[in-house]
């Protein structure tokens, strides 16, 4: 019996047909961003909100107490000085000369005292003499009241021209207090970073509530420190001692390692920005090549706690949930299918998070979430893997 060729060969090609259609129009995997689960380390970290700034521990922006004409200028920008070393001099013979006069006043005072001390000195001998001379029945009794009153006189102008003398000495100082207004000296050691006048410039002091440029600003540039703002929400996790992690533009990609040495006891409510809280941090082993300098910016990441041997995923792996919904992860599995799980996090940052339940050690979690096809139950497969650092 011979089979017909004719209907097998069209069944075969239907068949072949028909797989090759399912083939073609089955959905093709969705290549995603995968990441291992891994048992590791994770820090909470808060930063601020706007660039920090480096500033120095002492900083004066001088001026002289009274106006006048720049006579002395020895301090010039980039100058170190020492402390209670003459930065200006204003025009102040005047009172240069008053202070002499006082001092020669006080001179004149203090030898009239002498005079006088030395008259109640003798008036007090002869006052002695006399009453030995009254024990001899010798003398009257006007003449010992006349030497009584005589020493007695001659100790009142004594003291009175000693408190004269201790006038005159004050006036000296009060010469000298007018005179030292008139001169700039350094506070503390450091370098001159501004001198805002020329010789034989007329200066003026700042009126009540009008700031004014500094004659010279000094700073002291061995001891910095970071200035930075953070958030109002987050300013309440910042303790004192926290360590903080500092980067600067002008030193690329180092990082220095700082302590939070100071918060402010207050919010700052600024025009248009948000309301914060001013830290200071101090770096523990400041650059020295290049040295620091006050005004460079600065960022800061202060570490509020830190979680260790916890399981970690990608920050940007997670989807947080909305109101009590729990927050949510694409798992790729080893189907390679793709599902949706419910975890429970712990501390995190933008980068890494810890994840208290839901995973295991080994999973892999979806970072590509905004991908086309990235559903529940769809096909996928993982294009790299990009562990945790």
């Amino acid at each position: 019996m011979r089979i017909p060729i004719g209907p097998i060969l069209i069944l075969l090609l239907a068949l072949a047909a028909g797989a090759a259609w399912w083939v073609w129009s089955r959905p093709q995997p969705v290549a995603v961003r995968v990441a291992e689960v891994e048992r590791g380390q994770v820090e909470e970290i808060v930063a601020n909100t706007r660039a920090g700034t480096v500033k120095a521990c002492r900083r004066a922006r001088l001026a002289p107490a009274m106006g006048g004409q720049i006579a002395e200028l020895p301090a010039h920008e980039g100058d170190r000085v020492e402390a209670g070393e003459l930065l200006l001099a204003l025009w102040n013979r005047d009172l240069l000369a008053q202070m002499r006069l006082a001092e020669r006043e006080a001179e004149a005072s203090i030898a009239r005292a002498e005079a006088a001390c030395l008259n109640a000195e003798q008036a007090a001998r002869e006052a002695a003499r006399q009453e030995k001379l009254q024990e001899r029945r010798m003398a009257s009794e006007e003449a010992i009241d006349r030497a009584q009153t005589a020493a007695a006189a001659g100790r009142a102008e004594c003291e009175a021209a000693r408190a004269t003398a201790r006038v005159a000495a004050a006036r000296v100082g009060v010469a000298e207090a007018e005179l030292e207004r008139s001169r700039l000296t350094a506070p503390f050691a450091g370098v001159v970073a501004e001198v805002s006048g020329e010789l034989n410039e007329y200066v003026t002091p700042s009126p009540p509530g009008i700031p004014t440029p500094p004659a010279v600003d000094l700073i002291d540039d061995s001891c910095f420190y970071i200035s930075a703002p953070i958030d109002e929400v987050d300013a309440a996790r910042v303790r004192l001692g926290d360590e903080a992690r500092v980067t600067l533009d002008a030193y690329a990609e180092r990082e220095f390692v700082g302590v939070v040495r100071r918060i402010a006891p207050y919010v700052l409510d600024q025009e248009k920005q948000a309301r914060t809280v001013e830290i200071e941090v101090v770096i523990a082993e400041p650059p020295d090549d290049p040295p620091l300098l006050a005004g460079y910016s600065a960022d800061v990441e202060v570490v509020t706690a830190v979680a260790t041997a916890t399981l970690v995923v990608p920050t940007a792996a997670i989807q947080p949930g909305l109101g009590a919904e729990p927050d949510r992860v694409m798992v790729l599995g080893a189907d390679g299918l793709l599902a949706s799980r419910d975890i429970e996090t712990g501390i995190g940052n933008w980068e890494r998070t810890a994840v208290t339940a839901g995973l295991a050690a080994g999973e892999r979690v979806v970072l590509s979430l905004d991908r086309d096809g990235v559903e529940p139950g769809a096909a996928a497969v993982a294009e790299d893997t990009a562990a945790p650092d």
